[in-house]
This record gives C-alpha cells, structure tokens and sequence, in this order.
C-alpha cells in the first residue's frame, strides 16, 4: 500500500473537532490508515475570500485504494461531514486535500498528485514538516520548503481560541 499524505483544514462551526472527525472517518471507512497526523494549525484564510482563520493539520497514512477511488472516497466523506461547495477558496465545514500519493506523479482534470500547490503553501508544509521533514516532493525536501516560506500566519491552534 502506498504512503499517501492528506491536508485537511475548515474554518466553519468547531473546524478542530471537523479534522478530528475526519481522520477518524477516514480510517472507520477503510479509506485509508492513519499513521501520524501533526498538530493543529490556525492559518490566515488563502485565496482573498474574507472569512474565519482556518484550522489546518496534516496527516500521513497508507490507502488500498487507487488514485481516484480515493478522492471520490474523500469527496464524498467531506459531503457526509457538512462540506456545501460555495466559492473557490471559500469557507467550507472541513477540506481534504490529497496531498502526495507514494512517488507517483499523476494528472487528469479532476486529480494532481503532487497536489500541485503544495509547495507554496505555508500552511501545508509547516504541518508536513512536523510530522515527515525529510519528506521529498518534486526534488524538494519538505522541510526546507516550509522553511523557505514566510509563515507568519501559521500558528499553533490554541484550544482557548477555539
């Protein structure tokens, strides 16, 4: 089974306890296993949609399922979870990102792995870096992306400011 990584953020509702069920969704339904997840992140929204912070984490684990059966699994997991498409980049329940799928390259309209925005995106790699810095993407080792990265608004999500 391939090491897959997932991003997964919300900012609607409790999004904390959205990761929390969404990981705990993932492995329940066989979609994939769960090895490690890093700690939550709040993040300023990406985009220039105005809304809420996000709460961001990331998760490594490994999948039997082939590249799209895993995103129609995550699609549809989301919907199950109270995600509602609004805007591109808008506020959303809970989002799950496919982030890395072993060392396979892929793309077609509906899919790209590498996702294709992974390494410009702060809020990705400081949680990828936590828990997989060695992680090497596109020839980039995910810790020196997320350093190369300003990431002022990548904190710690604090359980007070929930």
């Amino acid at each position: 089974m391939p090491e897959i990584g997932f991003g997964l953020g919300g900012n609607v509702g409790d999004p904390a306890q959205a990761i929390h069920d969404a990981l705990a969704a993932l492995a329940a339904r066989g979609i994939a296993r769960i090895d490690k997840v890093s700690q939550l992140y709040r993040t300023a929204p990406w985009g220039g949609v105005p809304q809420p912070d996000y709460a961001n984490a990331c998760a490594l684990g490994h999948t039997a399922l082939a590249p799209l059966d895993l995103l129609d699994a995550i699609k549809q997991l989301e919907r199950d979870l109270g995600r509602v498409d609004t805007v591109r980049w808008g506020p959303r329940v809970i989002d799950i990102d496919i982030l890395f799928y072993g060392d396979l390259s892929y793309q077609d309209e509906r899919l790209v792995i590498p996702h294709r925005d992974l390494l410009r995106r702060a809020f990705v790699l400081i949680p990828l870096a936590e828990i997989a810095p060695d992680l090497v993407i596109g020839g980039v080792r995910v810790a020196d992306a997320a350093a190369a990265l300003p990431h002022d608004d990548v904190r710690p999500w604090l359980t007070s400011e929930a």
